[in-house]
């Protein structure tokens, strides 16, 4: 059984060349990241271009992801040789934006000495370096470390956020965006989501020109939400509605609760999105160990089985291929382990569980019969053995509809818009296609998909095919017919 689990690789240093993406591409990558914490927006835009390119000349659909930076609370610069955070140490914070010291660590927050309590557990970057507060004195606020570790240039510092008054979007990220939306970026992802208000801010700024569009998403970015904030889970479900695809966090997640609790809220969240059709990705050192070793440790092997066992559609990769010593072996060893764990994923009880949840209330007329068209799809699929769901979609919102039920028919998506074929390649179990649709002619668009799958070997003479598509009653709109046929 092919990989169905999709791998997102966060593109750096160590793998921003063409010979280093085609290496990923080659391993595997579904998705390539791009971290705009870090570097200009020119440089960024120079990696979405080599991708691109790269991707267009390995005749391959890879996906772009832009991850804005938010609103992170950085500390001042760090001198090249790093401070030394020795456990049991003491030192200072204070708001700023000079270069930090190993006295004296600078942060860029003016409610720093506000929004920082005694007792508070502080995290550097993903959570390596502790310290803890011992209150606020003479205009600082002294810390003590409970974990130590070295720091270099501008880590990020954790507060609680339901501390701060920090809004996102910020203007920053709308900058970005704009951008991006203008060359047209395929999938956007938004850090420190509290509510679906957040979501909505993109919709509204007028400097967006109405380029941005919520799910069902027919044109424009795939919006990700990143679950990272206690307010973000107490607001899960608005959030997933007001998505087109939702991020596990784990890192600042891991912050906001008890490390006891990270993975009971990544199976809630992974399930709260793939019943109602949202893609979800599982984020945040699921091989870290890989920066510097050739392979994994065996808790991390498991972690990335086990998110894949609890249903992700895509698992996530940051620091291992973006500065790590070997970021083709890393995306090589995690579509390894994903595809092992992927075989032996519960298909017969899945849709069961699906169908038991009923979490889609107050839909719209038209998406109820997508979904009921789909899951008519995936459950004849199943019982005839089907070699593959072919599903025609425009927005591809069938197409997610249909990977929600995790069939073991492989599902091909057709869409005759590029960016919703790139947005695909986040979808669990698909292979997407660009396909040229003739309007109205359900028979037509048929011959089409089978035509389109078999030149590029999907299936073959004699294999039974389950098509689900539009009929000319929605103009396209909405997914209401299904029909099973045997390749000739």
């Amino acid at each position: 059984m092919p990989r169905r689990t999709k791998i997102i690789a966060t593109i750096g240093p160590a793998s921003d060349s063409e010979s280093a993406l085609g290496a990923l591409i080659d391993a595997g990558m579904d998705i390539a990241r791009i971290n705009l914490s870090h570097g200009s927006i020119e440089h960024g835009l120079e990696r979405f271009r080599r991708i691109r390119d790269v991707s267009a000349r390995r005749r391959r659909p890879v996906g772009i992801l832009v991850d804005l930076p938010g609103p992170k609370i950085r500390v001042g610069q760090i001198a090249e040789a790093g401070i030394a955070m020795i456990e049991g140490s003491r030192l200072s914070l204070v708001p700023g934006n000079a270069p930090s010291t190993e006295a004296v660590i600078q942060v860029d927050h003016a409610t720093l000495l506000d929004d920082v309590l005694a007792d508070d557990l502080l995290t550097f970057g993903d959570g390596a370096v502790q310290v803890r507060s011992l209150g606020r004195r003479d205009g600082r606020i002294e810390v003590e470390v409970v974990h130590g570790g070295r720091l270099t240039g501008r880590p990020g510092i954790h507060i609680p956020s339901d501390r701060t008054q920090l809004l996102t979007p910020t203007t920053e990220d709308l900058t970005i965006l704009g951008a991006f939306v203008e060359v047209g970026v395929d999938m956007v992802a938004l850090s420190f989501v509290r509510s679906a208000a957040d979501l909505e801010r993109l919709q509204s700024d007028p400097a967006l020109s109405g380029s941005i569009r919520l799910e069902p998403n027919p044109g424009g970015p795939l919006i990700v939400a990143k679950i990272e904030t206690r307010a973000a889970v107490d607001n899960l479900d608005e959030i997933v509605k007001a998505s087109g695809a939702v991020m596990v966090a784990r890192g600042d997640l891991g912050a906001e609760f008890p490390i006891s609790e990270l993975p009971h809220l990544q199976k809630q969240i992974i399930r709260r999105c793939i019943a109602v059709g949202r893609p979800v990705i599982t984020a945040t050192q699921m091989l870290e160990s890989m920066i510097h070793a050739p392979s994994p440790t065996r808790a991390e092997a498991s972690d990335v089985a086990n998110a894949v066992f609890d249903g992700t559609s895509a698992v996530m990769l940051s620091g291992e291929t973006a500065v790590g010593r070997d970021p083709a072996n890393v995306v090589s060893t995690m579509s390894d382990i994903a595809e092992r764990a992927d075989a032996a994923f519960d298909y017969d009880a899945w849709p069961a569980w699906l169908a038991a949840l009923n979490q889609q209330p107050n839909i719209t007329q038209e998406a109820s019969i997508t979904n009921a068209i789909t899951s008519a799809a995936q459950r004849a699929a199943n019982e005839i053995g089907a070699a593959a769901i072919l599903c025609i979609s425009s927005s591809g919102f069938s197409v997610r509809s249909i990977a929600r039920f995790r069939p073991r028919a492989r599902i091909i998506g057709f869409s005759p818009n590029q960016r919703t074929v790139n947005q695909l390649t986040m979808s669990w179990g698909t292979t997407p296609y660009l396909l040229d649709i003739a309007e109205g002619d359900e028979a037509e668009n048929a011959r089409r998909a089978i035509d389109c799958a078999r030149a590029n070997g999907e299936i073959g003479t004699g294999d039974l095919v389950v098509i689900a598509g539009g009929s000319s009653l929605y103009d396209g709109r909405v997914t209401d017919t299904v029909r099973i046929i045997r390749v000739q």
